[in-house]
């Protein structure tokens, strides 16, 4: 239990995320450094960009998550997103639910797997994940959300309890 009352989970960092975040960082910052370095005037500024987008991807990685009732608690590095679970259909542990995902739109590996992807078990769904192996699974009024709370059978078994409660 937290201090503020909720249940709360680590975000634990995968190591296909770990991985991709360090190497993708190195090579911009690296890259940035090659512009700053090789452009003339105004030019330089070309050089910002990279270090600019990590720091917007940074507002965007998962701290943690925690459950607040019925609310999933999405923590980021300045907010959080808050999700009704009001109507949950279903919540499992399904161990690399994401594999074979397409991402249709959002972050593949830049601090988080956030945003909206697709594959044949899912369908359409929505994804707040730092570790592909470790994915639950959940089903609210007829969308279905993936994250990655850790340890992730601990979860499903407080929100089943919370479940039968009501």
């Amino acid at each position: 239990m937290n201090t503020d009352g909720h249940k709360s989970y680590q975000a634990v960092w995968g190591r296909p995320l770990w991985w991709t975040s360090v190497l993708v960082s190195v090579l911009a910052f690296a890259g940035a450094v090659s512009l700053v370095t090789n452009l003339e005037g105004s030019m330089r500024l070309l050089g910002l960009l990279p270090p600019v987008g990590f720091g917007v991807a940074a507002f965007f990685c998962i701290r943690g998550y925690a459950l607040d009732g019925a609310t999933l608690l999405i923590r980021r590095l300045l907010w959080t997103t808050r999700i009704s679970l009001s109507g949950l259909e279903s919540v499992e542990s399904v161990p690399k639910a994401m594999s074979g995902s397409l991402r249709t739109f959002g972050n593949g590996g830049l601090y988080s797997f956030t945003g909206w992807y697709w594959n044949r078990p899912l369908g359409s769904y929505r994804a707040w994940v730092t570790d592909l192996r470790n994915t639950v699974v959940l089903r609210v009024g007829g969308r279905t959300l993936v994250i990655s709370p850790e340890p992730p059978e601990a979860f499903v078994a407080t929100l089943r309890d919370c479940l039968l409660r009501r």
